[in-house]
């Protein structure tokens, strides 16, 4: 039986490489999508087709026989569903979070290229963890129930510019950049963790014994990290220094990618900043843009000394980012700060993944 996978970015395109990595007997025939817009025409040496265009080249009984994988954001898996039926095909399945994440550990246990955080052995020193949730006073309410664990502390986002509150812990008190968070969206809150949470005291630079057992992180309100009480005592035992989520792969590059949301002028003032205060950096990134794994979400957990070091390489950055665009950040409000981000991360450890012991987990989208 052959398969179709609906979908034509990031998410679909990672399926694609599992499926046909893990599953070689079984042929991908194309790529689906419901318009084509500004979707590529081709994904893998695959054809990207309309589902109206699929519809008219196959007979009968290939249609009969076609499994599709439905590849996109979990919030359109349904409405898929109905549109593929309404054409007459028949087997389908969702590529949920909790698929998709089984998914990428078989793919990267078997290809080697990431380290899935589940594949370590289990220690028996339990780690101190604070892992924030960042939410805001505009995100749509939860429909299904999360059991939060006790390590999970929500954090709300832009605090200070917010008519209501709707976390207890707030972006706004202490050093905070809360007001910025139009552009830098959930990084403000990354921000208020680092500064109250990170820095020592009396501009100590040294951390205790201790606090190699503490970790610290951010994830979102909706996309919450895939974490078994297992992972936790992997985490200390294997000396794990950071916990990212499995990257998407985007064709050709990431810096493709990435033109389709922010201008040209804002990368340069990117490759600027990159040059004036991390030169080693700058000269990096060109390869990283030529790659094709993203580190999406602004999403991480790792040592308290591995996150702040990390906050005081990036944060500099994107202020003067800020500096040099235009127009300059304070008079803009559409997030670039926290797509640049994302960049940023993927460069930062891809540049250190010899230095840091860096290991992947997936990702639940809670609806």
């Amino acid at each position: 039986m052959d398969i179709a996978i609906f979908g034509a970015q990031g998410y679909a395109l990672g399926a694609y490489e599992a499926l046909t990595t893990l599953y070689k007997k079984r042929k991908v025939r194309c790529f689906m999508v419901s318009k084509s817009g500004s979707n590529p025409k081709t994904l893998a040496g695959l054809l990207v087709l309309e589902i109206s265009q699929l519809y008219s080249q196959l007979s009968s009984a290939e249609k009969d026989e076609l499994e599709v994988f439905i590849a996109t954001p979990e919030s359109v898996q349904s409405e898929i569903e109905d549109v593929l039926e309404s054409y007459g095909f028949i087997h389908h399945q969702r590529l949920s979070s909790v698929r998709w994440n089984d998914l990428m550990t078989l793919y990267h246990t078997r290809t080697g290229d990431l380290q899935p955080l589940s594949t370590l052995p289990i220690g028996c020193h339990e780690p101190f963890i604070r892992l924030y949730a960042a939410c805001h006073e505009k995100d749509t309410p939860l429909t299904e129930d999360y059991k939060k664990c006790e390590y999970v502390i929500p954090i709300q986002a832009g605090a200070g510019m917010a008519d209501r509150k709707v976390c207890a812990v707030r972006d706004d008190s202490g050093e905070n950049i809360t007001d910025r968070n139009g552009n830098y969206s959930e990084l403000t809150a990354l921000y208020w963790i680092w500064k109250q949470k990170l820095e020592l005291p009396g501009g100590q630079q040294a951390f205790s014994q201790d606090s190699t057992r503490e970790y610290y992180g951010l994830m979102q309100y909706r996309r919450v990290f895939d974490l078994s009480g297992d992972d936790l005592l992997r985490l200390v035992d294997n000396e794990v220094d950071a916990v990212l989520p499995y990257p998407l792969p985007y064709e050709p590059d990431i810096n493709a990618h990435h033109k389709r949301w922010l201008k040209d002028a804002d990368w340069e003032a990117l490759e600027t900043a990159l040059t004036e205060l991390q030169p080693e950096y700058g000269a990096y990134f060109p390869a990283v843009l030529t790659q094709r794994y993203l580190y999406n979400y602004n999403m991480i957990l790792a040592k308290k000394s591995v996150l702040r070091d990390y906050c005081r390489w990036l944060f500099p950055i994107l202020m003067r980012v800020e500096e040099l665009s235009e127009p300059q950040g304070r008079d803009r409000a559409d997030r670039y700060i926290g797509y640049m981000a994302e960049t940023l991360e993927t460069l930062y450890f891809m540049k250190n993944r010899d230095r840091l012991n860096i290991v992947h987990t997936g990702c639940y989208l809670l609806k």
